[in-house]
């Protein structure tokens, strides 16, 4: 990090950011162009902004800046909670989370940000609009079952409802072929690499690429688990406090839940997978236990086979992850 740096932390959210300096202290910005530019007014030369990577809401901002010249960090949002929670901090605000990001990049070594390229950003743009296309149709499949439910359901809703479904089913389909295509086109050997892995299909291939973007993303199989979200949280005390199982709520939910259902199949046909499983299980965990832990290994195999550039082998990956 250069010396003498000036470090400003960001929490962003929908409609404002907040910033923090040691010189300047708290301010609080419109998330928007007229903000992007009040903040670029204000940053001295050798400053270092540092956010965390919320979603979607940073992402403008952080493309804003670097093509601006302006040094940039998005760093893993788990990093930054841990860093919290390791100073006990009690107060949880957006002046707060501010701060405590502002800090987190003064302490460490934080890699700087890279603008996305048009491929990239449009991969992103397509991401997210078929995710809420896919909320939406699992939305209107719930009203369709509720409308049953009711006995005699209006013939007017229902057909509404259908249209609507197959609408929803007809743009979900352009928007995924769209996206095959252009990942194909920036990353087709990688995309066949992760499919050599049992349990890895096109779809959480595909997912995966385009949400850490080729793997770039991230240095280790650890980060790619803990920003997923696939780590097992266990409650548990002594022997006399426990509770069940679950998957850490921090990371991106759609590729959490990708990679959890492939873990159904992987534990079946995936060797290293199946002998974790087991392994798991034999000692009287709970399966769900066991599949969080596949989910975990399948993500490790992942990175281990998009890092090596080489296709799948069970004995090869097994060491590595």
């Amino acid at each position: 990090m250069i010396k003498d740096r000036k470090i400003y932390g960001i929490d962003i959210s929908k409609s404002v950011f907040d910033i923090y300096s040691r010189s300047k202290g708290h301010a609080q910005l419109k998330n928007d162009e007229s903000g992007f530019k009040q903040l670029l007014k204000n940053l001295p030369k050798q400053a270092l902004v540092v956010m965390e990577a919320t979603g979607y809401y940073h992402y403008r901002l952080a493309q804003f800046l670097y093509k601006k010249g302006v040094s940039v960090s998005v760093v893993n949002p788990l990093s930054v909670k841990r860093f919290i929670q390791m100073k006990l901090a009690k107060v949880k605000t957006d002046k707060s989370d501010a701060k405590a990001i502002c800090e987190y990049g003064t302490i460490n070594e934080v890699p700087l940000y890279n603008a996305l390229t048009d491929v990239q950003a449009e991969c992103l743009q397509l991401f997210r609009l078929l995710d809420s296309y896919v909320k939406k149709s699992t939305a209107t499949k719930n009203k369709l079952h509720g409308e049953d439910v009711l006995g005699v359901p209006s013939k007017t809703v229902y057909r509404s409802l259908k249209r609507n479904l197959i609408h929803l089913k007809k743009e979900i389909k352009l928007l995924e072929e769209r996206l095959l295509e252009l990942v194909k086109q920036d990353q087709q050997h990688q995309l066949t690499l992760l499919q050599t892995i049992p349990g890895i299909g096109m779809k959480t291939a595909l997912f995966l690429i385009v949400v850490t973007d080729g793997f770039k993303k991230f240095e280790t199989a650890s980060q790619l688990c803990s920003y997923v979200g696939i780590t097992p949280t266990i409650r548990e005390s002594g022997s006399s406090v426990r509770g069940r199982s679950r998957i850490s709520k921090v990371g991106n939910k759609k590729l959490r839940n990708l990679v959890f259902l492939a873990a159904f199949s992987a534990y079946k046909y995936n060797k290293a997978c199946k002998a974790l499983f087991d392994r798991i299980v034999a000692k009287g965990k709970s399966k769900k236990l066991a599949l969080i832990a596949v989910a975990n290994k399948l993500l490790k195999q992942a990175f281990a086979i998009a890092k090596s550039g080489l296709p799948y082998d069970e004995n090869f990956v097994s060491r590595l992850a």
